[in-house]
Formats: structure tokens, sequence, C-alpha cells
């Protein structure tokens, strides 16, 4: 496969993925219309500013140093094939996300993350496999491995605090033992 078919191929992918989950979240804003303004909780967790760095160093700066070194300024074609669909695709997470929460206030928001991420798996596997029979990128390959590691955990966490950011009551675990004991 050429340069240019694989780049319009992965344009295209995204392009369908963008306006197919676009439109899903526009469907079920409107379904969802008549919900109260959503906000997120307060006060944020302190671990949750650790890990926000974290996925802010290793999810953006680190790849975004690797494609402006490697694909930009030593003009390796390959590193922005893997790296140029993801930074769109994480912009265009960020966009909707600041969309819905700040511009809309909808509880749309939180669907937002459930959508992009498995995506962005599928993202970061399509470049490892890109990358793997390039054995001079094998150190790519490592980073991609690290990138899905990471973006794995963070769909995790979002899972975790779902009750949180909806507002469903958590018993206490003091409450928990109080009400198992009875």
């Amino acid at each position: 496969m050429t340069s240019f078919n694989i780049n319009f191929y992965l344009f295209i992918e995204n392009l369908v993925f963008f306006i197919i989950s676009t439109f899903f979240c526009v469907v079920v804003g409107w379904a969802w219309g008549n919900s109260k303004p959503f906000s997120l909780p307060k006060p944020v967790p302190g671990w949750f500013k650790i890990w926000f760095g974290t996925v802010q160093v290793v999810g953006v700066i680190v790849p975004l140093v690797v494609m402006l070194v490697w694909g930009v300024w030593l003009g390796d074609q390959r590193i922005l094939t893997v790296f140029i669909p993801y930074f769109v695709m994480l912009g265009l997470q960020i966009l909707a996300e600041i969309l819905t929460l700040r511009q809309f206030h909808t509880v749309v928001w939180v669907m937002i993350p459930y959508l992009y991420l498995p995506y962005r798996f599928w993202q970061l596997y399509e470049g490892w496999k890109f990358v793997s029979s390039q054995t001079d990128l094998a150190w790519v390959q490592n980073l991609l491995l690290v990138e899905l590691v990471l973006w794995i955990g963070n769909y995790a966490l979002d899972v975790s605090q779902l009750p949180r950011l909806l507002g469903w009551y958590v018993k206490e675990s003091s409450q928990i033992s109080r009400s198992r004991s009875h």
C-alpha cells in the first residue's frame, strides 16, 4: 500500500468515526434535552490532578515531541502517518468535551470518552501494526504500547468515576459494614 493510500484510508476511517460519534452525541443530547444542566462535581480529588498531569505528559507531550522531532523536523512520514490522526481525533475529543460541558452544559459530556477512547485504542493498535514491520521504528512501537496502556488505564478510571460524575448516591464504607452486620 502506498503512503497516499494509507493516509487516505486513515482519513476516511477517522472521518467516518467522527461523523458517527458526533451524530450519536447530537441524538443523545436531543433525547436527553430535558435533563438538568450538567457541571463537574466539586471538589476535584487530589489524585485526579496527578493522573491528569500524567495523561497530559505521557499521552500528549511525549507523542507530540516525537511527531515534531522525528516526523516534522527529520521528515519521517511514517511517524506522521501514525501521530497526525491520533492528534486530530484527540483534538476533536477535547473540542467535543468543551462544547458539551461548557457551551451546552449537557450530561452528554460524560459519554464523550466512552466513544473516543475505544477508538483511540484502535488507532494505537493500527499504528503499532503499521510500524511493526519497520525495524528502525521499534522504539515507536514501544511508545505506542505505552500509550495504549495509558489510555486503557484512563478508560478504567473514567468508568470508576461514573457514579461520582452522575451524582449517584454511594454509601460510605462504614455505612456498608453497619448494614451488613444487621
